[in-house]
């Protein structure tokens, strides 16, 4: 299966949980069932190396390896930890997870790998201009893209706001521990939409994460100009992304 070099591994590593599946990048879809395991408490680099072990040995798999991370990753290397243990600053993740597991990893940011999968497979596909797409759960991650270029490591829930940040006032972690209706958190949600429409003057808004199960909950909550949708892949795209940009890092 390998052989035909249309299948990889993806791992979409989050705050909560790691997830993996098989995925055939050329029709965009998982191929085997999504493995899910809870995140490590606490989320050091040696504990979730671990983890990844374990789920990795699962697949019938010796390939490349694609792993969306919670940072701002640059040549491998995690430059920030919002969402995850401190520890992983400055960390090699590829090298790390390369070394346990004995194939080659290939490491970019959680929203970003998420963005590529909607705009390739999902309602981006179609779409030219300025696409941001959001994944809204522990924190907000952001996939930023222009006529389908990706524009790395935006990390657009880190705009400062209330002498902190958006995504400590709008993710969904933040609706459950204040309890929040959806129809109360959409209208901080929204004013967070007109912001970035504000400053980026998008074509298109796509909601992924956790939150967009639930997007017809707070869809008419949300008044901003810029036309919005959930994500095609919903909590898959994470999975689907990082195996695309295992598929891009071997070319």
């Amino acid at each position: 299966m390998q052989e035909e070099r249309n299948v990889f591994l993806g791992f979409d590593i989050g705050g909560t949980g790691i997830k993996a599946a098989l995925v055939d990048i050329d029709q965009g879809k998982l191929i085997t069932e999504k493995m899910r395991e809870l995140t490590p408490k606490p989320a050091d680099p040696k504990s979730v190396a671990k983890v990844v072990k374990k789920m990795f040995d699962r697949f019938d798999y010796q390939g490349p390896v694609g792993c969306g991370f919670p940072a701002i990753i640059h040549n491998g290397v995690a430059e920030s930890a919002a969402n995850i243990d401190k520890s992983w600053i400055e960390v090699n993740i590829q090298d790390l997870f390369s070394e346990a597991c004995g194939v080659p990893f290939h490491a970019a940011n959680d929203a970003d790998v998420a963005g590529l999968a909607e705009v390739k497979f999902g309602h981006g596909n179609e779409v030219d201009g300025t696409i941001i797409v959001l994944t809204i759960g522990t924190g907000i991650g952001s996939g930023f893209f222009l006529d389908g270029k990706l524009v790395p490591n935006t990390e657009l829930g880190h705009l400062f706001y209330k002498k902190s940040v958006y995504e400590h006032y709008v993710s969904n972690s933040a609706r459950k521990s204040e309890e929040l209706s959806w129809k109360e958190w959409a209208f901080r949600f929204s004013g967070y939409l007109t912001h970035l429409e504000k400053l980026f003057s998008p074509d298109l808004f796509i909601l992924g994460g956790g939150a967009s199960k639930k997007f017809d909950k707070y869809e008419d909550q949300l008044d901003v100009r810029t036309r919005i949708v959930p994500a095609e892949y919903q909590n898959d795209a994470g999975v689907l992304g990082a195996a695309m940009y295992a598929n891009e890092r071997t070319k």
